[in-house]
């Protein structure tokens, strides 16, 4: 196999909305020193595909400009320096990009072994959610058992994985905010204490009721400037406020001094950006702490639809709507088990 042949990926013409994409040709990418070569069988879609797409995030240098940060699949090809992998392997993993094509190239740092018993299609909706929100939860955060976690989302890829582990590597309660009553009642089922409509009441001032006053430990929150007001109005003395997203905007006024007088600290947080290096160290924890606990049952992937690469269009208006709970994955190639 040489980098002139081509593969099935989706590809874009320009920037702007769903419609840009097609399902297109690409060449199939060659694995580099210690990387390896995946042909795919599912990947899912991320909040962040829909910015690339818009032309606001755009992939770090070196990656492919094919969108999607995930895929399950089976090694291909294993580079040079590669150890502990090998052809036929069944993998999940984080990428930088490429992941809605055939072909995926990845370090095989960043490689995971699927748990017995799991589909591909249950692999892809695995690594960007679940890794985002441990990383920030607990590596970025540092959530301690009876610790109070705010997440915004709730019914979102990250909210689904944020409440489990908390639960699981906890425990600790967890209050989320979402935007309908199916939501609030999908993220309970999940393990979620309290589920806050957004949309009806004061989510900050809800928060404080909850926690006679006390506020949350710990908010994981995507929203950004929008929010930072009341983020921090029912933040704890001595909490932490991870923004990972900017979907209410980038720029919010500060009142330094109840950040001082609280003792608040504010993290902003991205994992596409990191380098190997740090997303190795980050899998590896992972993978100690939270990987087995997919064979036991205490987490698991969340999926509200699997659809053919085919139907990426529909697939990203799906999330810009906000009507999925949980991942939207996308099947790549379904004969592959």
């Amino acid at each position: 196999m040489s980098a002139t042949d081509m593969m099935r990926a989706v590809v874009t013409e320009g920037t702007g909305g769903p419609e840009v994409m097609r399902l297109g040709e690409a060449a199939i990418p060659e694995a580099g020193e210690g990387e390896v070569l995946i042909r795919i069988a599912a990947t899912a879609v991320n909040r962040a595909d829909t910015q690339q797409r818009k032309g606001n995030y755009p992939p770090p240098p070196g990656e492919s400009e094919i969108m999607g940060l995930e895929a399950a699949g089976v090694i291909e090809t294993v580079g040079t320096g590669v150890q502990g992998w090998s052809v036929g392997d069944r993998v999940m993993t984080l990428l930088g990009s490429g992941g809605y094509a055939a072909y995926a190239t990845a370090p095989a740092g960043t490689l995971m072994p699927i748990p017995d018993g799991f589909s591909m299609t249950d692999a892809a909706a695995i690594p960007e959610v679940f890794l985002t929100a441990y990383l920030n939860i607990f590596r970025e955060a540092g959530l301690k058992p009876s610790e109070t976690l705010l997440m915004h989302g709730g019914a979102s890829g990250v909210g689904t994985a944020a409440i489990q582990l908390a639960k699981a590597l906890g425990p600790s309660t967890v209050i989320v905010t979402v935007g309908s009553e199916d939501k609030a009642r999908a993220c309970q089922a999940l393990g979620a204490d309290h589920a806050i409509l957004y949309k009806q009441e004061d989510f900050a001032e809800r928060v404080k009721a909850l926690t006679d006053k006390r506020g949350a430990d710990v908010i994981l929150d995507h929203i950004g400037g929008g929010y930072f007001k009341q983020n921090t109005d029912c933040l704890a003395v001595y909490g932490r406020l991870v923004i990972i997203g900017l979907m209410g905007g980038a720029k919010a006024e500060i009142n330094i001094g109840r950040l001082m007088v609280k003792r608040q600290r504010v993290i902003g947080s991205v994992l596409r950006a990191r380098s190997v290096a740090e997303k190795t160290v980050l899998t590896e924890a992972f993978r100690r702490e939270a990987l087995g606990r997919f064979a036991t049952g205490e987490l698991k992937p969340v999926i509200h639809a699997v659809m053919p690469l085919e139907e990426i269009v529909e697939a990203h208006r799906m999330m810009e709507a906000n009507a999925n709970t949980g991942k939207i994955v996308l099947m790549v190639d379904d004969g592959l088990t």
